[in-house]
């Protein structure tokens, strides 16, 4: 099933737009909806067969501001969780550790707004125009090439553990993108919410991880903290979760391709190590 043209205009039109809210003030919601629309738009530019010079400039100064971007949305969600959390012992710890992230936040908003100066994004506004209007449709089926994608994740990483639940929030981001190209086709629904499903269950998970490793660091004093552990009870208790939902994911798209052999090419292809993000604010859906 071909992607349209449409929906392809659509996708450059929509990151445009975004792009001018974020530069205009980047509170969490415009930040978030900036690096999902980028993503999406890489998402499409990477099924096509040839890109020319515009499309690789573009995607290069897209890549440089979505990592500026989810840096300052890292923190966002740091502090919405942090802000939830339900602990009436210790206020002052928890003031404390919500005063740096915010600190941290104010510096990476400062490095993003620095990226969005006037000149780049209007020029990156008059790529995405061109883009948009010239780029071909895509020659691979999105659905079929996401669910191969899916298929060959979970082959590469039958044992789940936490570095293998994390490899499966970052490629499974890419995978969903590519499989909402397939519009209102019903097996692109599924994929997309059994995908989506997937990522919103680990990614809570790893909020709650990264928000209890940057609370540690924070705690230096020696004490016992009743914050620190409520922390770690939930991140455990998202952790069970996340596997229970991945588990229930698994089942529901592979009945059948996990069974299929494996071609020897793309085995040698994909056998990469599994790398995780051990920083004190990692990379954050």
């Amino acid at each position: 099933m071909p992607v349209d043209q449409e929906r392809i205009h659509s996708l450059f039109q929509k990151l445009g737009r975004e792009l001018g809210k974020v530069a205009a003030k980047p509170q969490p919601k415009t930040v978030h909806q900036f690096r999902t629309a980028t993503r999406r738009v890489e998402a499409l530019v990477g099924l096509l067969p040839d890109q020319d010079r515009n499309l690789r400039k573009l995607l290069k100064q897209l890549g440089r501001l979505r990592r500026r971007a989810g840096k300052v949305r890292d923190l966002d969600v740091l502090i919405a969780d942090l802000r939830s959390l339900k602990v009436s012992e210790e206020p002052s710890r928890k003031a404390q550790v919500l005063r740096t992230l915010t600190d941290q936040r104010s510096r990476r908003e400062q490095k993003l707004m620095e990226a969005l100066d006037e000149d780049t994004v209007r020029q990156l506004r008059r790529r995405l125009r061109r883009a948009g209007t010239l780029v071909a449709q895509p020659t691979a089926d999105p659905i079929r090439l996401a669910s191969s994608m899916f298929a060959d994740l979970a082959r590469d990483h039958q044992t789940l553990s936490e570095d293998v639940l994390h490899q499966y929030r970052i490629a499974g981001k890419r995978i969903r993108y590519i499989a909402e190209l397939g519009g209102d086709d019903p097996r692109a629904q599924q994929l997309v919410a059994e995908l989506k499903r997937m990522q919103d269950a680990i990614g809570e998970w790893h909020d709650w991880l990264t928000l209890s490793e940057t609370t540690e660091k924070l705690c230096t004093d020696g004490r016992p903290s009743a914050m620190l552990s409520a922390l770690k009870n939930i991140t455990r208790a998202k952790y069970r979760d996340a596997l229970q939902v991945m588990n229930q994911t698994r089942a529901a798209l592979l009945a059948e391709e996990l069974s299929r052999p494996k071609p020897v090419a793309r085995t040698i292809a994909r056998r990469k190590p599994v790398s995780s993000d051990s920083s004190a604010v990692a990379a954050i859906a």
